[in-house]
């Protein structure tokens, strides 16, 4: 079992900045790839970014590329998304999930984190 617990979240107005957290405990942290997704209000769990084991390769949606950052620090097992240039449209509950196999698809990823509220002002 892998537990994942985010924080960071919060309003902001459009155009600011939030960094999220997601510190990971139980197996070990570096065996995974570890991907941040999104859900607003009435709409489908939404993939953001993911990043591999290593931390060396990152892959992002289009519609968050150039502004979005994921990183990790696996000697903290944390991994981070440096959310910059927010719009309203990013508005939604950001959560965590750790991969075996890594992928940008909900089914690709085993464990979850209960998520945190990003709400963009405009």
């Amino acid at each position: 079992q892998v537990q994942l617990v985010e924080s960071g979240g919060g309003l902001v107005q459009a155009g600011g900045s939030l960094r999220l957290s997601c510190v990971a405990s139980g197996r070990t942290f570096s065996n995974y790839a570890m991907g941040w997704f999104r859900q607003a209000p009435g709409k489908e769990r939404e993939f953001v970014a993911t990043i591999t084991r290593s931390g060396a390769t990152t892959f992002y949606a289009d519609s968050v590329k150039g502004r979005f950052t994921i990183s990790r620090d696996n000697a903290k097992n944390t991994v981070y998304l440096q959310m910059n240039s927010l719009k309203p449209e990013d508005t939604a509950v950001y959560r965590c999930a750790a991969s075996w196999i890594g992928g940008s698809r909900v089914n690709d990823y085993d464990y979850w984190g209960q998520g945190t509220q990003v709400t963009v002002s405009s």
